[in-house]
């Protein structure tokens, strides 16, 4: 079992991150990462460092991990980057449960809303592609506002949505989302099947962390 502190809150809205933690598409990602790279001649990174970016936008992520890159090539590295992703973006499927997890709280009224590193145009792909448009009630994308770790996405979701902080759970796979969370004064859960060490997470001492989607469907169901 995960380490959990005795917290039986029922939260008034579930955030939860997209790529990681509801979306099996870490490998992908940090692949796209490094056949930019590639592509235009630059180092290519380190596998780990790429998939440590993840959840970061896109400008953030390519400033850690092309540090090197000149400003003027930023561009074409990120056209390449998304030429990558978008070859295997077909590919890409939620994790096993994810839907039925999802569907579960839908049916049960629970207030759902994503926070993302994704643009927008990639996420509504990604929800279309999923049949998911319906589930959430907003999100708020790296495009779209501040970046993670940045507070803004969860503050804006509160105020947009008419949820104070406190009431808020986000749920992430990353120490991006957690740190979000902790600088929104949001709680949250980390999943450990995404793109972060458990270690990572524990850092940031997150109310839960959880090994598997469907022990984290079990901890939600049980507060929802």
């Amino acid at each position: 079992m995960p380490p959990q502190r005795m917290d039986k809150k029922r939260y008034e809205l579930l955030v939860f991150d997209w790529d990681g933690t509801l979306v099996d598409s870490t490998a992908a990602i940090a692949q796209a990462i490094l056949g930019a790279a590639d592509d235009i001649g630059t180092p290519v990174p380190d596998r780990s460092l790429a998939s440590h970016v993840i959840g970061l936008g896109l400008a953030q992520a390519l400033a850690r991990v092309v540090p090197y890159l000149p400003p003027e090539r930023m561009g074409d590295f990120a056209a390449r980057y998304r030429a990558h992703f978008r070859g295997s973006e077909d590919a890409i499927r939620l994790f096993e449960g994810a839907v039925e997890m999802l569907d579960t709280l839908y049916e049960r009224g629970v207030r759902m809303a994503i926070a993302t590193g994704k643009t927008r145009a990639g996420l509504d792909r990604a929800l279309k592609n999923a049949g998911l448009q319906g589930h959430f009630e907003s999100v708020r994308c790296a495009d779209q506002t501040h970046p993670k770790p940045h507070p803004a996405m969860l503050q804006e979701l509160a105020l947009e949505l008419d949820v104070d902080l406190q009431d808020i759970l986000m749920i992430g796979d990353t120490s991006h989302d957690l740190q979000m969370a902790a600088s929104a004064g949001v709680a949250a859960v980390g999943v450990a099947y995404g793109a972060h060490s458990r270690a990572e997470l524990e850092r940031l001492q997150p109310l839960a962390i959880f090994d598997s989607l469907a022990a984290l469907r079990d901890w939600l169901l049980e507060r929802c």
